[in-house]
């Protein structure tokens, strides 16, 4: 024990006493199965201490340990979790000095993913990331050699975009130095990645080349359901706003005028599908679920909070988000009747005493009229004049503009914040997929702003269904403060980069190849089929993220959205101004670096 203490303590003194420890580490392993290395010219002793002797004694055995840690692994991924490093160990010195030395030439790594499950792109030694897995397959195809393994910097990654949490990319470009003598190296590497990551092929570059430099522009594509465009309850926080203010601004005509094709959609959805739910309902059931369901604006912002309606119900499963509303309108009904007694045990047979409701049969009344109103909005079908009224919207956006509202950390004399969006369009004909109507909205610019495109969406979906005066997105890039919600991350995927510039001119001086991904065509079109699209339809019919992000936006009692009515921007000063100073409005709280940000 004494020498192994001695030998503990040189390792800490020597300035390798890590790679030392591990060494020590599994020597000591070897020896309590009866083997031990030789060190300093004699074997370890056997002799173990008895108190670890005794815990390990105690462990499953390593078959055990190994399927409980797999099984981990694999929930936690499922999660989007990873408590793994994100990049490989150090190989052992000599395993380094051992390797074959091997040329390395920059190149144009052009991919593909679906972010599902992923912490975005960017690298992250703590979290799983895209980046963390495409490293760790360049590393284990030989592509990076086991001296820089452990660091992406010895191999001058760049990303061309940085995609968030959950955003996808058919077509994206990491460009670092790789060693690529191999003809099938593209084929290795896609062999130690999941079917969510492809790499379409490796194109040599200039030794100067930066993807994130030469890119000069980008195309994205967002996908979302048309009932995202379907104007708020009347009897939602918002609804009842809008008209509100609409008849205070002498705004109520050109309000109606605004939602004119959708007028009826409401009244329609009241008499067919929801009155004969009410009318079934037991006497003393329905007065408590009208109230309970109207009457959302008894919650309020939480005092303190920028309430910027985060996509955080992204990582809400169906079943998880609909008992949440359950759970919220039940709430709202015993705040309403505090002298309510709620039975929770009655199964609805037999007779209760005055003041008393049968919870289950009140749960289920909420959760058949919740479900009446989602089955309504996923049968709607966009109307040529509502679809026109949405590319309206997006045209506001074309040239140059101050984005500074629609990311994080910028203010409006900040000239990062100016961007050039080349187009922005509306795909003529929407598709139908799981009885839901989705619109695709393909933007081109020439950079992005973390979240800057899920708030673009987010504006003008919010401006078509709250029928505002479009001249709120005008105002939206002056020296104002509006706060804008992004639309979930779910429907975003990167198209592909462009380097027209690079391509006419760097790579044909040099005589390299152009970086072009349409000779890989029908593979990017295969794999977004499989791994993107339906991912995306199959992730919304499982967990109506659209419904619960626009309906919680609807049902927030707090001034901010205030500026959607035809009161506008002032609507939402004012009120902002009478609030007491614990509601004071904060700054966004979030800690992501804006400029360097994508999507």
């Amino acid at each position: 024990m004494a020498d192994n203490e001695s030998s503990r303590r040189g390792d800490n003194d020597s300035p390798n006493h890590d790679r030392k420890r591990k060494w020590a580490d599994r020597d000591r392993r070897n020896a309590s199965r009866g083997g031990g290395r030789v060190q300093n010219g004699s074997r370890q002793s056997k002799k173990r201490n008895t108190g670890r002797t005794e815990h390990n004694s105690s462990q499953l055995d390593r078959r055990g340990r190994n399927e409980t840690q797999q099984a981990k692994i694999k929930q936690q991924e499922e999660k989007g979790e990873n408590e793994r490093p994100a990049l490989p160990a150090a190989f052992p010195p000599e395993e380094v000095e051992a390797e074959e030395r091997r040329p390395k030439r920059k190149v144009a790594v052009m991919i593909g993913y679906s972010g599902t499950g992923y912490k975005g792109m960017q690298i992250d030694n703590k979290q799983k990331t895209i980046e963390g897995d495409l490293f760790n397959a360049f590393v284990a195809a030989g592509a990076i050699s086991k001296a820089n393994a452990s660091d992406p910097k010895k191999s001058s990654l760049v990303r061309c975009a940085r995609t968030d949490k959950g955003v996808h990319a058919a077509g994206n470009v990491v460009s670092l130095k790789l060693i690529i003598e191999e003809d099938d190296i593209v084929e290795k590497i896609n062999s130690h990645l999941s079917e969510q990551i492809r790499v379409w092929g490796i194109q040599r570059t200039i030794g100067s080349f930066s993807c994130y430099q030469a890119c000069d522009s980008r195309w994205y594509e967002y996908l979302i359901p048309t009932h995202s465009f379907l104007p708020p309850h009347p009897s939602s926080f918002i609804g009842k706003k809008l008209e509100e203010y609409a008849e205070k601004e002498n705004d109520m005509q050109g309000y109606r005028n605004r939602q004119a094709e959708v007028a009826n959609f409401w009244p329609d959805v009241e008499e067919k599908y929801i009155k004969p739910i009410f009318e079934a309902l037991d006497d003393s059931i329905r007065p408590l679920v009208q109230e309970a369901l109207y009457n959302v604006e008894a919650v309020d912002a939480p005092p303190g909070e920028d309430v910027l309606i985060e996509a955080s119900i992204d990582d809400k499963s169906n079943k998880e988000a609909a008992e949440d509303e359950v759970k919220e309108t039940i709430d709202t009904i015993k705040k309403n009747e505090p002298n309510l007694t709620l039975d929770t045990d009655g199964d609805g047979t037999r007779a209760l005493p005055d003041g008393t409701v049968n919870q289950p049969a009140l749960e289920e009344a909420i959760k058949t009229l919740k479900k009446a109103y989602l089955d309504a909005k996923k049968a709607y079908r966009i109307s040529p004049e509502r679809q026109a009224r949405v590319q309206t919207a997006l045209d506001n956006y074309l040239g140059t503009r101050k984005y500074h509202n629609y990311t994080v950390h910028k203010k409006f004399n900040d000239k990062s914040a100016q961007r050039y969006i080349k187009s922005f369009k509306v795909a003529p004909q929407p598709i139908i997929i799981n009885d839901t109507e989705w619109l695709s909205l393909k933007v081109h610019g020439q950079s992005f702003m973390m979240h800057q495109i899920r708030k673009m969406v987010g504006m003008a979906a919010l401006t078509v269904r709250c029928g505002t005066d479009p001249k709120i997105m005008e105002e939206s890039f002056g020296n104002v403060v509006v706060r804008i919600p992004k639309a979930p991350g779910l429907g975003l995927l990167l198209e592909r980069p462009v380097f027209d510039s690079y391509n006419e001119k760097q790579a044909s001086q040099h005589g390299r190849e152009k970086i072009d991904f349409n000779r890989f065509n029908k593979e990017i079109e295969e794999f977004k089929e499989r791994e993107i699209y339906q991912r995306i339809f199959r992730e919304e019919a499982q967990g109506n993220q659209f419904n619960t992000f626009f309906t919680h936006l609807d049902n927030y009692k707090d001034s901010q959205f205030l500026y959607l009515t035809s009161g506008g921007i002032g609507a939402t000063k004012r009120a902002r101004e009478t609030k007491s100073t614990q509601q004071k409005f904060e700054e966004d709280s979030e800690d992501e670096n804006a400029s360097g940000g994508e999507g």
